[in-house]
């Protein structure tokens, strides 16, 4: 990277830390572009395994069950443009500055920000929190996957049909009162305790399941990007094969078009809403998997003039265009669902009908002895005329109805997915591959989630660089031990608490002042210098503004957001009462509520704690310095030591020191109020490496 010449002041920069140790300072590419002391560090085999790696961590479960239910609730085609607008000036723009940041430094997200000045290294620690947050709940989510995926082998799937109680002889009460697939996904899957006070004891099929999936992502970790990347080959173009499969599938069912229509009608009236802003905001924020610190070490196993500014716009293009594939899947899928509960429906009207005998209410072309030859529209036109005259029991069928029903996250995967699977025909087939992608869904985001907290580790302590496979062994087995609260029987409860509250304020935190550290500290200017040496080429001096206002005034609006919405509705959570045999919500009880507080400070507190843990480090440092007197060379050849009266004494340096001494780095190291940085220029002689310090 370049020499940058000194800024202008040290007020405008006087609450950075010192400067950087010397394997940080080492650990950065020199001015021809070559690793400088890194020749050891990983690297991608190429740029497709690296591309793969990015998008098989940005694509998500989220991408298919999440992403489709906010567009559903929020104005179809409306939310999509609105998703589009954000994802181009908040979206890319940070995504952008994640990859020049990992790219440019070579380290994980704690070495990068303490790069910058080292009171910014809470940052990368909350973020190594936050990550470790997610992989908790995520393996259960593949562990739930797996669950189903060997329950996938057998004909008829043990969800197709209610079960029968061996006591009374008849269908358990339970599964006729809801339905088959919500029966085995609470009671055979989960066996879930009626509120999140009932812990119940452990699930032992899930606890086993969730060691298998530990025991999956360990064995793909445990090499590093060398092992987890040959995985990806696979985690990551498989879930497409089969969303494609499934599309084509879909097409060719009945009330297909109908979830099309419903999915891309916009309604444009929604954009007044604050919660839809919100919640598009939300979803870019994390699709794109920003903060939680692995699209920098992803990016940091790169060459440094990889173009990371193509990176970030064929990701982020990738990862909407995900999105939409999914969505029309869901779509598709659940127009089919809603067409055959609206039909089941009318049968069940025309029949009780039938049996009352009521012919003198039916049109000459209603056939009420055979329901199946009577379509939706005519059943709905026949029942606008006379539904004054019937009687309660008759209800109108509406497929609208059904669709404005809306479905999320497991409800959506291992209920009305698995509810459609069982009509297709060769239903096992249908329903392995279904969670085979689940499956790799999941793994790909979750090797990428602790690629974001082994790397920073590794990174900034040469004793678990030194032992990688200790550490990620290590790492997964604490991850299983902890996550044995979700297989318990009100485990679930615990899953929905970590996805709606652990990640999100922290992120979002993360995220401001990672922002804050390049667009106002470090400067945008010499960050754009950066990243024009790396890549040949300036960035646009849009992406200046959009990260010093719009970005930041987008991520404090989304904070601000989050925080009162969280503040004036109390939290609350859904659970499945088993006397009723159907969901309800209920509000978190007081030691939830306070458990949630504390995932959320122990989260973001890592951001003050390594600022003040600097500050103070920092004045114990300099006590002794003062005492003893100046002339002692701080940092090598970048600082010196000041006087009340600003004038500099003179540098007592070895020349075989300086010699001795590596190449700077771009960012360049940032004195405390009692230093300051001395400008420099190049002398013209043949060895660059020999400068004059000039005042």
């Amino acid at each position: 990277m370049m020499e940058k010449p000194p800024m202008d002041s040290l007020e405008d920069r006087a609450w950075l830390g010192e400067g950087q140790s010397e394997t940080q300072l080492t650990a950065v590419p020199g001015l021809d572009g070559a690793e400088t002391s890194n020749a050891d560090r990983p690297a991608w085999d190429s740029k497709v395994q690296y591309v793969l790696a990015q998008v098989g961590f940005s694509v998500g479960l989220g991408n298919v069950w999440r992403f489709p239910y906010l567009c559903h609730q929020n104005g179809g085609g409306a939310f999509m443009l609105l998703y589009v607008f954000l994802l181009l000036i908040v979206g890319v723009p940070l995504f952008f500055m994640e990859l020049a940041a990992g790219q440019s430094i070579r380290q994980g997200s704690i070495g990068v920000w303490k790069h910058i000045s080292p009171k910014l290294a809470g940052i990368g620690y909350s973020s190594c929190i936050v990550c470790f947050y997610v992989a908790l709940y995520y393996n259960v989510i593949i562990a739930w996957s797996l669950f189903y995926l060997g329950n996938s082998f057998q004909y008829p799937l043990p969800w197709e049909h209610c079960p029968i109680d061996v006591s009374t002889n008849a269908t358990v009460k339970e599964c006729a009162s809801s339905s088959p697939t919500s029966y085995f996904w609470f009671r055979k899957a989960l066996d879930i305790t009626n509120c999140i006070d009932e812990s119940g004891e452990l699930n032992p099929i899930m606890t086993g399941c969730l060691l298998a999936a530990w025991a999956i992502v360990s064995l793909a970790m445990i090499k590093g990007i060398k092992s987890s990347a040959k995985v990806m080959y696979f985690s990551s173009v498989f879930p497409y094969v089969v969303l494609f499969i499934f599309l084509i599938r879909g097409l060719m069912l009945d009330g297909a078009m109908d979830g099309i229509a419903y999915m891309f009608y916009p309604k444009l009236e929604l954009w007044g809403s604050v919660q839809v802003w919100r919640q598009a905001a939300t979803q870019v924020f994390f699709a794109l998997g920003l903060g939680y610190g692995s699209v920098i070490a992803y990016s940091s196993y790169n060459p440094v003039n990889n173009n990371c500014h193509r990176d970030a716009l064929m990701v982020s293009g990738i990862n909407f265009m995900t999105s939409v594939l999914a969505s029309l899947v869901v779509f598709v899928i659940l127009g089919f669902r809603a067409k055959n509960i609206a039909m089941r429906c009318v049968a069940e009207n025309l029949g009780l009908l039938s049996h009352m005998g009521s012919n003198q209410h039916f049109d000459p072309w209603i056939n009420a002895t055979d329901p199946s030859s009577v379509s939706l529209e005519e059943y709905r036109d026949w029942f606008s005329h006379h539904s004054s005259t019937l009687g309660p029991n008759i209800t109108d069928c509406s497929l609208e109805e059904e669709m404005n029903k809306g479905i999320e996250g497991t409800g959506l995967a291992f209920i009305a997915f698995t509810e459609v699977m069982a009509l297709f025909p060769a239903s096992p087939f249908w329903s392995t591959l279904f969670f085979l992608m689940l499956l790799n869904l999941g793994l790909s985001t979750m090797f990428g989630t602790m690629q974001g907290i082994l790397t920073p580790l590794m990174d900034n302590f040469s004793l678990l660089g030194r032992h990688r496979t200790i550490l990620t062994v290590s790492s997964c087995a604490l991850g299983f031990v902890i996550g044995l609260l979700f297989t318990q029987r009100s485990g679930n409860y615990f899953v929905t608490m970590f996805d709606d509250y652990s990640a999100t304020l922290p992120l979002v935190i993360v995220v401001i002042f990672e922002t804050i550290a390049v667009s106002w500290v470090y400067g945008t200017d010499r960050f754009l210098d950066d990243i024009e040496v790396m890549l040949k080429w300036r960035p646009p001096v849009v992406y200046k503004y959009l990260w010093k206002y719009v970005c930041l005034i987008a991520m404090v609006g989304l904070l601000a957001a989050s925080f009162m919405r969280m503040i004036f509705k109390r939290p609350t959570y859904t659970a499945w009462n088993q006397a009723t045999s159907s969901e309800m919500t209920l509000e978190y009880p007081g030691w939830a509520l306070g458990m949630i507080v504390m995932l959320i400070a122990f989260a973001s507190l890592p951001v003050p704690i390594g600022y003040i843990h600097s500050m103070w480090k920092n004045r114990t440092a300099h006590n002794p310095l003062s005492e003893e007197g100046g002339g002692q060379v701080m940092h090598r050849e970048l600082y010196t030591k000041c006087s009340s009266t600003d004038q500099l004494e003179s540098l007592n340096r070895d020349p075989s020191e300086e010699d001795e001494a590596p190449p700077r780095t771009a960012f360049l190291p940032l004195g405390s109020e009692h230093y300051r940085l001395l400008e420099q220029e190049e002398e013209e002689e043949e060895d660059e490496e020999e400068q004059d310090t000039v005042v």
